[in-house]
């Protein structure tokens, strides 16, 4: 298993699905993960410490993890299978090992939630192609899309934000 982090989180335009792009901790290979549109939003909202008035589900998830005296060692993404990726929580309880099935989009909000490492397959993560154009290219919005504080967006600012997001801002994947 590998050290990885959140490194981008945008939309595909072309199957219009989320994508959460996992990077090596001390290096450049990625892991593109395809996830949900709440599971993106509470990525970002976290990332940006964006509160809702009301617990999220992942927000729930910390609660119930450190009400029950738990804390979570790490998550892991595991392999994929028939284009479904999976993952785990390794939580630990009064000195015992606990194993939990999730899927990775959660698992990587409730680990940003706890501050835990996440670490991923190592078969699963790949070099970023690069050619002329993109080469050097940092993360930027797409045009039209205006830099600002997202901390102060509304849940559809953010989701407009994300929709606009364009393949070359992920860098090139070969699956």
């Amino acid at each position: 298993m590998i050290e990885v982090v959140v490194s981008k989180l945008g939309i595909d335009p072309g199957t219009k699905t989320y994508v959460v792009v996992l990077q090596e901790k001390a290096g450049e290979r990625l892991l593109p993960i395809w996830i949900g549109q709440a599971e993106a939003e509470s990525i970002v909202m976290h990332m940006h410490n964006m509160k809702r008035a009301r617990p999220l589900t992942h927000d729930l998830c910390k609660t119930i993890i450190t009400g029950l005296g738990a804390t979570l060692r790490r998550v892991q993404i595991t392999r994929v299978e028939s284009n479904t990726y999976y993952g785990e929580l390794l939580l630990e309880r009064d000195g015992n090992s606990i194993r939990v099935d999730s899927r990775p989009s959660d698992a990587i909000a409730i680990a940003l939630r706890l501050e835990a490492p996440i670490f991923a397959a190592e078969s699963l993560l790949m070099i970023p192609e690069e050619d002329e154009e993109s080469e050097g290219e940092s993360f930027q919005a797409s045009p039209g899309v205006q830099a600002q504080d997202t901390s102060e967006l509304s849940a559809e600012q953010l989701k407009m934000y994300l929709e606009q997001l364009r393949p070359e801002d992920f860098g090139k994947f070969k699956l």
